[in-house]
């Protein structure tokens, strides 16, 4: 199996060894994990949302650092709405403002967190580097 070296707080650290039988055992478990999670949400989350809204999402994460204390649904609403009045993105992308707020605002923390993995994602990942907005869309989301 691959090795991953993670940096993890002291909390997180005590937390592994604390429900799995070595910290080790628990990273092997929670990774995965996770990462089932996360294409799951995002396969549930993006049938919510039109190409146009998802475009907006994705260009409204260009330059961002995703942090995980900033991981909650609020945060992402705030990144889209400074996104659209800042930089219009919505109106580029012809996607409702008001229609994306509401849309942003149902989801759940782990569905937002999601979301913002999957946009910072395509600035970020050298698998996605030059694939236009929309094909990215296609294939991450259909």
């Amino acid at each position: 199996m691959p090795q991953v070296a993670a940096r993890i707080s002291q909390d997180h650290e005590k937390w592994l060894k604390d429900y799995f039988k070595t910290k080790s055992a628990g990273a092997e478990f929670i990774l995965p994990w996770a990462v089932d999670v996360f294409f799951k949400s995002i396969r549930g989350v993006s049938s919510e949302f039109s190409v146009a809204e998802l475009k907006t999402i994705l260009e409204s994460h260009r330059d961002v650092k995703l942090l995980p204390s900033q991981s909650k649904q609020a945060y992402l609403v705030l990144r889209v709405q400074e996104a659209c009045s800042e930089r219009s993105v919505h109106i580029h992308h012809g996607a409702s403002k008001s229609n994306l707020e509401v849309k942003l605002r149902r989801l759940s923390d782990l569905q937002a967190t999601a979301v913002m993995i999957w946009a910072t994602a395509y600035w970020v990942s050298k698998v996605w580097n030059g694939i236009p907005l929309d094909d990215y869309v296609k294939l991450s989301c259909g």
